[in-house]
């Protein structure tokens, strides 16, 4: 037995095919087909039962699934482990991050990293706090900057910023005129949110349930720069974080304080606890947290 087959082994099963499977590796239908025989031989199970349409697994199938994912997932990490010791500074970064955190505190960042560090490639996966978290989880991501909370028996993490949420209206709006709006004040308010995917969604719709209505949605996106142009336009009123509130013209947009609670806009850079980091990961997460001047440690 060697990790090729245990590789072929979950593939069929991910699939629940031999012809998908040897697709998805570049093999011979034949080929993935001997290496999974020869698992069934070595351990004296039948994995699959094997019908015209798919590959099903067998009991002992499953058994051995959970054991072959461990073992495939502790090679890759040896040979990411080798890999740094080999290229040295080489590498590749995921990193999952909102559109509002991205443009407001990341491209200096990242500029200053790149120059540091000119053989490291970052790839940058603009999404919803939600699919940052999902991303992190299941390992299409290797780092992710997300709006707590989050599940903290998942990952480790470090928080850079807390700040709170603050309404915005158009400069004729009968709320403009305050200095503080408290949230029942909002009931009858057509509301222009973010996205399902956006934690802070959740966070303001906590808020209106906790102040007894549901707000009327008009208008959804993911981009802050058009959340803030709708109302703009009259058509509704929107919470944004301070740091993008202050980008925007007074002329146009009136940024307003509301009552306590506030709501809090808190950012954290993410990683999973048992995943191995790499060498640029490992570099990333220093030189970040330095740059925004917090201490925290990194477990390997």
């Amino acid at each position: 037995m060697d990790v090729r087959h245990l590789t072929y082994f979950i593939e069929v099963a991910r699939h629940r095919s031999f012809t998908k499977a040897a697709q998805a590796l570049h093999i011979t239908q034949p080929s993935i087909s001997k290496m999974v025989k020869i698992l069934e031989e070595e351990l004296d199970v039948t994995l699959f039962n094997r019908t015209a349409k798919q590959a099903e697994l067998t009991d002992a199938g499953r058994a051995v699934l959970r054991q072959a994912q461990q073992i495939v997932n502790s090679f890759h990490n040896l040979t990411s482990e080798l890999s740094d010791v080999i290229n040295l500074k080489k590498g590749n970064i995921i990193i999952g991050l909102p559109p509002m955190v991205g443009v407001s505190f990341f491209p200096s960042v990242i500029g200053d990293f790149n120059h540091l560090y000119p053989q490291i490639t970052l790839k940058l996966i603009e999404v919803g706090s939600k699919q940052v978290e999902h991303g992190v989880e299941d390992g299409s991501l290797d780092i992710g900057v997300v709006a707590l909370p989050v599940k903290n028996e998942l990952f480790n993490m470090f928080s850079f910023v807390k700040e709170p949420m603050r309404l915005i209206v158009h400069p004729n709006h009968p709320l403009a005129k305050q200095e503080l709006v408290h949230f029942s004040e909002l009931k009858h308010e057509p509301f222009v949110l973010f996205r399902e995917d956006f934690t802070i969604r959740d966070r303001i719709l906590e808020r209106c349930s906790q102040n007894g209505f549901v707000p009327k949605i008009v208008c959804e996106s993911s981009q802050w720069d058009f959340i803030a142009e709708m109302v703009a336009a009259k058509l509704g009123v929107a919470l944004l974080p301070d740091t993008i509130t202050k980008e925007l013209s007074p002329t146009r947009i009136k940024a307003l304080e509301l009552a306590e609670p506030e709501i809090p806009w808190h950012l954290a850079i993410i990683w999973r606890k048992d995943k191995y980091l790499s060498f640029a990961a490992r570099e990333w997460l220093k030189f970040t947290s330095n740059q925004f001047g917090v201490k925290f440690d990194l477990k390997s």
